[in-house]
Order: C-alpha cells, then sequence, then structure tokens
C-alpha cells in the first residue's frame, strides 16, 4: 500500500493541523486547474487527507501498516505494536457490548451536548476575523501595458457545510471537517488587472481571503503581480519604450519601420545618418492611465547581422578603402 505520509510530506507524528496545511499547500500546487499534469498527483494527496484527517481511518490505516507515533517517556512501556493494537481493539464494540443494555451516564451525554453547542449558550463567542491569503499571477509586456483579466484558483477555508462551523453534531465530532468547524476549497477569481500596472503591485480584493468566525469579517486576498521581461519594449508611467533594433544600412540610408501600438502600426521615418542611442518621439500613441495618454519613445541601437555572408563582408572592406575621414579625430577637443 502505498505511504500516505510520505505522499503529504508528514510523519505519524504530525498533528491534525500539520496534515491539514500540508494537503492544502499539495492541494494548491497539483489541482488540474492549476497544473494540467498533476491530475495523479492530486488524486493521490486527496486519498492520503480523506484517511489520516479521519482519526478511526487513520488508527486504522496506522495499525496496519505499522506506523505509530513516538512514545513519550512517562508513558507505560508497551511496545508501538501492542499500544496501537490496544488502541484499535478499543473502537471496536464488541458482541457482548452489542447484546448488552446499559444504563446511560447521564452527566456524560448532558456535557457532551453542552461541547457540541458551546460551553454557555448564553455566552457569545468571541468574533475572528479571517486570515488574508496571498497568490502570485505572472503576466507578459503585452499583458501590462493593455491591461487584462486572469482567472486565479484560491484555496482557502469556508465554513463546514455539514456543521455549520459549529465543530459538532449532536454532542458528536462532525465527520465532515473532523471537528475544524472549516472545510478547504478551491474557487475560481477573476482579476481584473489594470493598464500601466507596475511589475510587483499588490491588488487587493476584499473578502475574498479565509472566512471569518462567529460573525467575523473574512479576510481578503492580495494577488502580486509579475510581470515578464522584454528586451525591447518597456514603460514608465504613461509612456512606451521601445528599443528599435537598425541595420547598418538602415542608419546610413534611412528608412521607415512600422511600430505595433494598440491602434494598429505606426510607420515611423528613420532619416538618413541616424546614430545608435537616437530617440524618436511618437505623441499620444502611450498608455491611457489616470484620464492621460503618453507618447511612444523610440530608440534605435545599430545592430549588425549575427552571420555576416562573404558579400556583405566584401562590401564592408570596400566602404573601409572608400573612407575618408576619422570619425574620432576630434573626440578629445570636443
Amino acid at each position: 500500500m502505498k505511504n500516505l505520509y510520505s505522499i503529504l510530506g508528514v510523519t505519524p507524528d504530525s498533528t491534525a493541523e500539520e496534515i491539514k496545511s500540508a494537503y492544502r499547500s499539495l492541494a494548491r500546487k497539483y489541482h488540474p486547474d492549476v497544473n494540467s499534469e498533476g491530475a495523479a498527483k492530486f488524486k493521490d494527496i486527496t486519498e492520503a487527507y480523506e484517511i489520516l484527517s479521519d482519526h478511526k481511518k487513520k488508527l486504522h490505516y496506522d495499525t496496519i501498516n505499522g506506523f505509530f507515533k513516538t512514545q513519550k517517556k512517562e508513558e507505560k512501556q508497551y511496545t508501538s505494536s501492542q499500544k496501537a493494537k490496544e488502541e484499535y481493539v478499543k473502537t471496536k464494540p464488541s458482541e457482548e457490548s452489542k447484546n448488552k443494555t446499559k444504563k446511560p451516564d447521564i452527566h456524560k451525554n448532558l456535557n457532551d451536548i453542552l461541547k457540541g453547542f458551546g460551553k454557555n449558550n448564553n455566552k457569545k463567542e468571541t468574533a475572528q476575523n479571517g486570515e488574508d491569503i496571498t497568490e502570485e499571477v505572472l503576466i507578459t509586456m503585452q499583458e501590462a501595458i493593455e491591461g487584462t483579466s486572469k482567472i486565479i484558483n484560491i484555496l482557502h477555508a469556508q465554513t463546514c457545510p455539514h456543521c455549520k462551523g459549529r465543530k459538532f453534531i449532536n454532542g458528536i465530532e462532525c465527520d465532515l471537517c473532523n471537528g475544524t468547524g472549516e472545510k478547504s476549497e478551491l474557487k475560481k477569481i477573476t482579476l481584473k488587472i489594470p493598464a500601466g500596472v507596475k511589475n510587483g503591485t499588490k491588488l487587493r480584493i476584499a473578502k475574498e481571503g479565509n472566512r471569518g468566525k462567529n460573525g467575523g469579517k473574512n479576510g481578503d486576498l492580495y494577488v502580486i503581480v509579475n510581470i515578464q521581461k522584454n528586451s525591447h519594449l518597456n514603460y514608465e508611467n504613461n509612456d512606451l519604450i521601445y528599443k528599435l533594433p537598425i541595420t547598418p544600412y538602415e542608419a546610413a540610408l534611412g528608412t521607415n519601420i512600422n511600430i505595433p501600438t494598440h491602434n494598429g502600426n505606426i510607420s515611423l521615418k528613420i532619416p538618413p545618418k541616424t546614430n545608435s542611442g537616437q530617440k524618436f518621439r511618437i505623441s499620444g500613441q502611450g498608455i491611457k492611465k489616470n484620464g492621460k495618454i503618453g507618447d511612444i519613445i523610440v530608440i534605435v541601437n545599430i545592430e549588425f547581422s549575427s552571420s555576416l555572408s562573404d558579400d556583405e563582408i566584401k562590401l564592408y572592406e570596400k566602404l573601409k578603402k572608400m573612407s575618408s575621414k576619422d570619425i574620432r579625430e576630434n573626440i578629445f577637443n570636443e
């Protein structure tokens, strides 16, 4: 049988909260809506959690497979196997107890009922606000410039639909949430990312975090926006900045180049004798943000092909012989 503890990355000594935390982390990583190749892994961790989060199922699994918690020094020195087997036997009703009528323990039943409904029905439990959730989303430079919407999958705790967050039903621990009052679930949320967003911006979606308890407010969802780097395109405030490569002959002779914008392509005229690093501005074609429209700033950079042909090299050699002026002769006198 599979090692359920290894699947969740926990040990037999792990607490219920640690097992729950491990499951949440793995479920967020391998859910099919998030990871197209994680279906098999998600199935394994779900099956493991269903057994290890249920006390009776966990005890049965540990007994059969020889997984036992570390004994404390002050405990009676049973072997791990003997102790676990005794606990398992205690959970199984004997034939004699099934047929024997037992006088009910009124005080015990009363305590169980009070435990299920709270220590004091007249005393209102303290409201607790839900915890915030932080996630990250990756977008392209083009999406950052134009704005976009992304669907993100958020794993957060909701009130248990079975016990309604009360943890107990008729004095018995809720078997759906194992007495936590919460049930984790994935929720799809559409995130709207505005045009011109900066890398590392934290967007807040109110009340989409973990649910509050006892009437407390829900937490918030915070999404950190990460932008993929682009070596030729960037922006500052409302201005788009293009780093545009041009060939030596385009720089020498001049040319027309199409620049992509949100309104389509715009033709930019490169005049003859253009130098590398020279800037050109196209007004009113930048990012629309805060009621303003920026410009496009084009910075040209003269680049050579990585593989010059023999004919091209001969032409450059001919050009070298034809050149009569030293462009560096006054470099220290200007």
